[in-house]
């Protein structure tokens, strides 16, 4: 009888030695990966992001002082807030790994040889390491894996918010003007004097009309760039609405087009022409002549 209850004790012994084992080596190496951060870099000392897409479209960021330009587009500025996003996105991993192997990495899409987005991250010319964005878990969510590690994390993030298509990343404020002196079209005139509008009539416009001018100049805002072919075409066509505008950062023209129901606008500053939506042409192009040179004031 002893003897029967002394061996069920060391069995049980011997099970919940094991049962530790394995809830402590589990334990230390959740740990271990839980500690080990999804991008292990100083986000501000990065200076260059290249994305690649599943379909080899690719584009690179780059760091120019204080701000981001694009490298492979005729360096023109890149939209700082999609950039702070990206990095903050792969950057502010707070959870644990949901998983580790191998098939995992392929049913995510977060393989080396399969993913929808790889984010190759470097500093002063040096390759500090590459992260795989694949599938989505859920609203908001993506699944994510550093190439030097086995750990794969789900992280607040929206795979669209890293395209890999140069154009998505243009400063959409790239041609405001925000302070414009003078505004000359084919119909109207207008120059600020003494801190007051005239029109070349003489006559002071009409204020909404003016405001709604001014504002749209202000608030303008690009859509991408003109693809290659838009490009050759957009170059041969006449334009809708030329505007020289003086500001007190210089003198500009604006070249508004239309071309098979796609608008678009070239600026005297660059030499490619940007998208731009109906919404923004239309308040550009439907300036009311009379109203903005003062004439309906007078005749009503």
């Amino acid at each position: 009888m002893n003897r029967a209850i002394a061996g069920l004790l060391l069995v049980l012994l011997i099970q919940a030695g094991i049962i530790a084992a394995v809830y402590w080596t589990e334990e230390d190496s959740r740990q271990q990966a839980v500690a080990q951060a999804l991008a292990p870099f100083d986000m501000d000392s990065i200076d260059q992001v290249q994305i690649v897409d599943e379909y080899d479209n690719e584009t690179v960021l780059k760091k120019a002082g204080d701000h981001w330009i694009l490298p492979t587009l005729a360096n023109l500025p890149a939209n700082p807030d999609m950039v702070q996003k990206l990095l903050k996105g792969i950057s502010a991993q707070n959870s644990w790994p949901i998983a580790q192997s191998i098939v995992a990495r392929q049913r995510f899409q977060v393989a080396d040889y399969h993913f929808q987005r790889s984010l190759t991250l470097s500093r002063a010319g040096e390759q500090l390491g590459t992260i795989y964005l694949g599938t989505s878990p859920g609203f908001r969510k993506v699944h994510a894996r550093n190439s030097d590690q086995q750990a794969i994390y789900s992280i607040s993030f929206n795979t669209f918010d890293a395209p890999a298509v140069r154009g998505a990343w243009l400063e959409p404020k790239l041609l405001q003007i925000r302070a414009p002196v003078s505004v000359t079209a084919d119909s109207y005139s207008l120059n600020r004097e003494g801190g007051s509008w005239l029109a070349d009539t003489g006559r002071a416009p009409d204020e909404r009309e003016l405001q709604a001018l001014l504002t749209a100049l202000r608030t303008l805002q690009i859509d991408g760039v003109a693809t290659s072919d838009r490009q050759r075409d957009l170059s041969e066509a006449e334009a809708d609405l030329v505007l020289q505008v003086q500001s007190l950062a210089g003198a500009t023209t604006l070249e508004l087009f239309t071309l098979e129901q796609e608008h678009f606008i070239l600026s005297s500053e660059y030499k490619l022409f940007f998208g731009l939506g109906a919404y923004d042409f239309d308040r550009l192009t439907g300036i009311d002549f009379r109203l903005i040179s003062g004439e309906a004031a007078i005749q009503n």
